[in-house]
């Protein structure tokens, strides 16, 4: 017998790459990640909008605590904090942060987008990572931005009426950056949250329920028990690191608050991880 060998086809072979492929590594995630985020519309409109509330009621509340002051009695005065006053924008920014969180990873699932993040990284987790590292970056940036301008537009509306401080006061360049840790790592509950339930609303609804419900409802229960519970809330333990927690009778001490703050968000990326490592999207 003799053997006949027939050569395939050209167009019977499988095409090669036109160009190397490229290893996937976490740097080139992180660049993939931050060109999807920045590119993002709602992104920039979110950010717009959290410095705008950041600067905008920061300053309305400096202007309204100067002309009221002399109406404040011996306690309210004991307790007057130039700084944290400066600052209080903060509060309101931080419902941006988490939205813009929740929205980022959310987002792609409902898009379907994420099926092709997971296919062009298969290991998963580093697309994560990529996600947290870039939003604590860029929230990070601009939110001690922010919040530097809060803090001079603040005390310049101050001076008005000589209650305001340098920023050499005791207390004050840890405020300004601790309003900006704060910002960061609640928004990164929110990225956190959207991981876990993979839908917008309820990501959205649950970090607002946490930050800014649940804490108003301590107030209705038993004083021996709010004044205990309340402090280790992560609104309130955060609020300690910039001196936002004037409500709170056992305010955490400042690193202290932040660090149970970035408790409850190891706690739940460890949980979003492990949710995104064993369910498919």
């Amino acid at each position: 017998m003799s053997a006949v060998l027939t050569s395939e086809p050209a167009s019977a072979r499988p095409a090669r790459p036109a160009g190397p492929v490229l290893k996937v590594t976490q740097a080139r995630v992180l660049v993939s990640e931050f060109t999807k985020f920045r590119t993002v519309r709602s992104t920039v409109w979110t950010l717009l909008v959290a410095v705008v509330l950041m600067i905008g009621i920061s300053a309305l509340f400096s202007a309204v605590t100067a002309s009221q002051y002399h109406t404040f009695d011996a306690a309210d005065r004991a307790t007057f904090n130039p700084v944290s006053i400066s600052l209080s924008g903060m509060m309101f920014a931080v419902v941006a942060f988490g939205v813009l969180g929740v929205l980022m990873i959310s987002g792609e699932y409902s898009t379907g987008m994420i099926r092709s993040s997971l296919t062009a990284v298969p290991r998963r987790l580093p697309v994560l990572w990529g996600k947290l590292a870039v939003f604590a970056g860029v929230i990070f940036s601009i939110s001690l931005v922010a919040s530097v301008i809060c803090f001079f537009l603040g005390q310049a509306l101050l001076n008005s009426h000589h209650l305001g401080v340098s920023v050499t006061a005791p207390g004050a360049l840890r405020s300004i950056i601790g309003a900006a840790l704060y910002g960061t790592v609640s928004g990164m509950i929110g990225v956190a949250l959207g991981a876990l339930f993979r839908n917008t609303a309820a990501g959205i609804a649950t970090f607002a329920g946490v930050f800014f419900v649940i804490p108003p409802l301590t107030g209705l229960l038993p004083a021996s028990i709010s004044d205990h519970l309340s402090q280790y809330l992560p609104s309130y333990a955060g609020d300690a690191v910039w001196g936002g927690a004037r409500s709170v009778t056992d305010a955490l001490s400042p690193w202290t608050g932040f660090a149970v703050l970035c408790g409850y968000a190891v706690v739940l990326i460890a949980a979003a991880a492990v949710r995104l490592r064993r369910v498919d999207a």
